[in-house]
């Protein structure tokens, strides 16, 4: 039911995740994300949240992706019905794919970098999503979003698309979290939503809000002047 593509770079320390879906809200089921611990994609015919938040959890713990992918799958009765996939902080990946899943379904995997899905047209669109990242050049959103468009270009979810999202972590920016939850084309709505949130006013607020690097950031008197009529959050 749907694809999703997990990153980390390895330069920045930066981690990222992208998904899209023939069904509702795929940022609110799938992808999941800490700093400290990685980036999940619990997806499926019966997704479980619970297995996104315990394999970070695990992975928080110093236990590798794929071994924590074996902790949280292994107790799981309905766990044929899910697929599952993490990279942790180091870049190591895991994936699982429960024996029920619908057909197309598998997961890819290379440094730093997992890709994963059921219900798709093929396993082209998971070999048309990893290559499009490796290839595409830009910001880690950038790239990401290339992967979500070569996907779906490449035969995408069986059904067609109806909501997408992206997550990026760093320890030097602030967490840029998008979703389209319902829309005829949500790629190109996911798209213009990262361009309006990482241009103009909004991204110059979001440059001067705190990050792991630098947790006691404000924005000077200055800067709100400067910034004057920018969205900022209350």
């Amino acid at each position: 039911m749907t694809f999703s593509i997990l990153v980390r770079d390895a330069e920045t320390g930066r981690i990222g995740g992208a998904a899209a879906t023939g069904s509702l809200c795929v940022g609110g089921w799938v992808l999941r994300g800490r700093l400290c611990a990685g980036m999940s994609a619990s997806q499926g015919t019966a997704p479980s949240t619970l297995w996104g938040e315990a394999v970070l959890e695990a992975m928080e713990r110093g236990i590798s992706a794929s071994a924590a992918i074996r902790e949280v799958t292994a107790p799981d009765s309905g766990k044929a019905h899910r697929q599952l996939a993490a990279l942790d902080p180091t870049g190591g990946t895991g994936a699982f794919t429960g024996a029920a899943s619908v057909p197309a379904c598998a997961a890819r995997m290379a440094a730093g970098i997992v890709v994963s899905g059921n219900m798709l047209t093929s396993e082209a669109v998971l070999d048309a999503a990893l290559a499009a990242y490796e290839a595409a050049r830009g910001s880690m959103a950038d790239r990401l979003l290339a992967a979500l468009r070569a996907g779906e270009a490449a035969g995408s979810d069986s059904r067609g698309l109806l909501s997408a999202a992206l997550l990026c972590l760093g320890p030097d920016m602030a967490p840029l979290s998008l979703r389209i939850d319902h829309s005829e084309s949500p790629l190109s709505d996911l798209a213009a939503l990262h361009k309006r949130a990482t241009t103009g006013l909004y991204a110059e607020w979001a440059d001067l809000v705190p990050t792991k690097e630098a947790p006691f950031r404000a924005p000077t008197e200055e800067d709100f002047r400067r910034l004057d009529g920018a969205p900022q959050p209350e």
